[in-house]
């Protein structure tokens, strides 16, 4: 009897956060709709963060990539990459002078014009840090760790960077 009543009042409780929710107006995220359906982007095509950026856009289905100069063209907005870094800094050092810590950096910056040259996103940086503790005992994990860093730093860049690409709503 007990756990009937608990699973009664488990569902009753599920129920009101669930019309709560939908009485606030929360909804997922859907899709971005672009302004544009041509782009032309000057990342390279061997860039992990272009590759990542040319996937998203195209998963859309709204927005087909150019990576090509010669079709340039054909697009009807431009992506100049003005700026795509990856720096490991020393953070800290232990007694002995041998590093304890690194900051690894990610910075993007970028600009989104028409072909005529407007310009709908000024010049725009991403600048992203995280702070990773180093042991030279495990140097091969450390390694692992640090790339997977970068990854996800490359993909809230990606992320950010559709968002703002949304963000304009006129040519």
């Amino acid at each position: 009897m007990q756990r009937r009543a608990f699973l009664v009042f488990a569902a009753s409780s599920a129920s009101l956060a669930l019309v709560s929710l939908s009485g606030c107006g929360f909804a997922l995220r859907k899709a971005p709709d672009f302004a544009f359906t041509t782009l032309y982007s000057g990342l390279a095509e061997s860039s992990p963060l272009g590759v990542e950026l040319r996937r998203s856009l195209e998963a859309t289905r709204k927005v087909k990539v150019i990576s090509d100069a010669r079709l340039i063209n054909e697009a009807q907005v431009v992506l100049d990459v003005l700026l795509d870094q990856r720096e490991k800094v020393v953070l800290s050092l232990n007694a002995s002078g041998q590093v304890r810590e690194f900051q690894l950096r990610l910075r993007f910056r970028f600009r989104l014009r028409t072909l005529a040259g407007k310009e709908l996103i000024p010049a725009s940086e991403i600048a992203l840090q995280r702070d990773i503790s180093f042991n030279e005992s495990a140097v091969l994990a450390k390694e692992a760790e640090e790339a997977l860093l970068y990854r996800d730093m490359q993909s809230d860049v990606v992320q950010q960077i559709m968002r703002r690409l949304a963000a304009v709503k006129e040519l």
